[in-house]
């Protein structure tokens, strides 16, 4: 299993997927940064005073993040920090389900409308699994550094 998971062109598929998730994701939320402040709000998880400040650092942080995944630029520590994140994301939406709350989840900015629900906690789940088989297993297939021990 451990041979099929750690292999070449499987990992680049993941770098792919989570890369343009993420891109997509921290795009739609710089877009509409107000949006996306009130989303986080909605969470009721932090001070007022700090949700503006995550509004606007970490729509920029998934976009570096997922556009150095796609191009192969420090793999291991990206996927570390998109997991980061994602576990974050899933701690909050388990916070959320537990508390009763009925808001949009931001993840894709507020256009789409998804609400936080076991839906958005099962693709939270799935994306940080990928990202944390990158950060295991790394993926230097079809990146634009150079690596010694490229597999």
């Amino acid at each position: 299993m451990i041979n099929v998971l750690s292999n070449k062109y499987l990992l680049f598929l993941f770098r792919i997927i989570v890369g343009f998730v993420f891109i997509y994701a921290g795009i739609l939320k710089i877009s509409d940064s107000a949006g996306f402040s009130d989303a986080i709000n909605n969470y009721e998880l932090l001070p007022l005073s700090f949700v503006n400040f995550f509004a606007i650092i970490l729509p920029w942080i998934e976009v570096v993040a997922g556009l150095f995944l796609i191009f192969g630029i420090s793999v291991k520590e990206n996927s570390f920090i998109i997991s980061l994140m994602l576990a974050v994301f899933i701690l909050a939406i388990v916070i959320s389900l537990s508390r009763g709350l009925n808001i949009e989840c931001g993840c894709f900015g507020t256009s789409s409308g998804t609400k936080v629900g076991i839906i958005k906690l099962v693709e939270n789940i799935i994306l940080l699994s990928l990202a944390l088989l990158l950060t295991k297993f790394n993926s230097v297939f079809l990146s634009i550094t150079s690596h010694k021990n490229s597999r």
